[in-house]
């Protein structure tokens, strides 16, 4: 068998740090490698948890010594929730380290520079750098644009009709589309709705049928505290967060309001600077129709069932444009079949 090349090395990072549900925190994999021979591999798992670099050196044990570490972001270099992993690389006595992509957090960055002058061999960048932004672009755009990545979802029949005109909606689409309904949400590590979704569904907004160590944090927009405790969404199931207009209390964040809106781009700000660094819009017409109007949807998720309502509130409504020139333009990633339904991934043109 032929001994794992550095390309191949850090393609098996990249493919690592796509596991687990790592939200707020970055996606990173780790693999070890010491004579040709991959002697350890980790990835974080989720926020809290041990990072990829302290995963992998556990499994490699005494082989970590003088071994050459692949990872896919460059070391963390402070005290968080755990340690930082330069002095775990340092203390197992590495002897070089591979990072496809520099931290851009102020707060953790430095990894590089602490292992240099403790005498490690650092290399930055690498061949599979793309491939390693890639699998961790919500988290990498958020620390960039300092607000959370945006993804809105949608379930939707072929008219496109989200409900009945009673509002009933369950279930449009079939189990599995679902399902990737609630990866989105552990994915993400928020999801946020409208007042109205609340009064009228009374969703629990918790992530089901997926075994996730965190449950995703709930946010609501309800400016002037009508929604009663009793709603799902403030059980004690999973952290929430309800917006209001003025004097926020625990558990709430203070909007801006001007014109009577609520300004969702300082909103994402504030949810950003308390932590927040993916989100996802479950919000009826009402919030989804807001979040597009203002371009702050990053990405969106599209569940189509083979239904025709005939008649029922649009998925989105807004604006008065005259002319297709005026729409916004948006390109299709991907066209799945999802059990019955239509799977559409779509990122915004321009």
């Amino acid at each position: 068998m032929s001994k794992p090349n550095c390309e191949s090395l850090m393609g098996r990072a990249v493919e690592l740090s796509k596991h687990g549900f790592p939200a707020p925190n970055p996606r990173v994999g780790c693999v070890i490698e010491l004579d040709g021979e991959i002697v350890g591999e980790g990835y974080h798992d989720h926020a809290g948890g041990p990072h990829a670099e302290v995963m992998a050196l556990k499994e490699a044990g005494e082989k970590a010594r003088g071994s050459t570490v692949y990872v896919t972001l460059e070391p963390c270099n402070h005290h968080g929730r755990t340690g930082p992993c330069t002095e775990a690389l340092i203390a197992a006595g590495v002897k070089r380290l591979v990072y496809a992509v520099s931290d851009p957090n102020p707060a953790a960055s430095g990894g590089a520079a602490r292992l240099r002058a403790a005498g490690v061999d650092v290399a930055e960048g690498h061949p599979m750098s793309t491939e390693a932004m890639l699998a961790n672009h919500k988290w990498l755009n958020a620390v960039r644009l300092q607000r959370p990545y945006v993804i809105g979802k949608v379930a939707i029949s072929l008219d496109g009709r989200p409900a009945l005109p009673n509002g009933l909606s369950k279930w449009i689409t079939g189990p599995e589309a679902r399902y990737q309904g609630h990866v989105l949400r552990a994915e993400c590590g928020a999801v946020l709705v409208g007042r109205g979704t609340v009064e009228r569904d009374n969703p629990a907004l918790t992530v089901r049928d997926i075994d996730v160590v965190n449950q995703p944090l709930r946010i609501v927009i309800d400016r002037y505290r009508t929604l009663p405790m009793n709603r799902k969404i403030f059980d004690r199931k999973a952290p929430y967060l309800r917006v209001v207009a003025s004097s926020p209390g625990p558990h709430e964040v203070e909007a801006t309001i001007e014109d009577n809106q609520i300004q969702l781009e300082d909103l994402l700000s504030k949810l950003y600077k308390l932590g927040v660094t993916g989100l996802l819009v479950e919000g009826g017409a009402t919030t989804m129709s807001r979040f597009l109007e203002a371009k702050l949807i990053n990405r969106l998720e599209m569940f189509i069932a083979p239904r025709i309502l005939g008649s029922g509130q649009p998925w989105a409504t807004f604006g008065a444009i005259t002319d297709l020139a005026g729409a916004q333009q948006w390109s299709y990633s991907s066209i799945r079949s999802i059990e019955d339904d239509l799977w559409i991934t779509a990122y915004p043109v321009g």
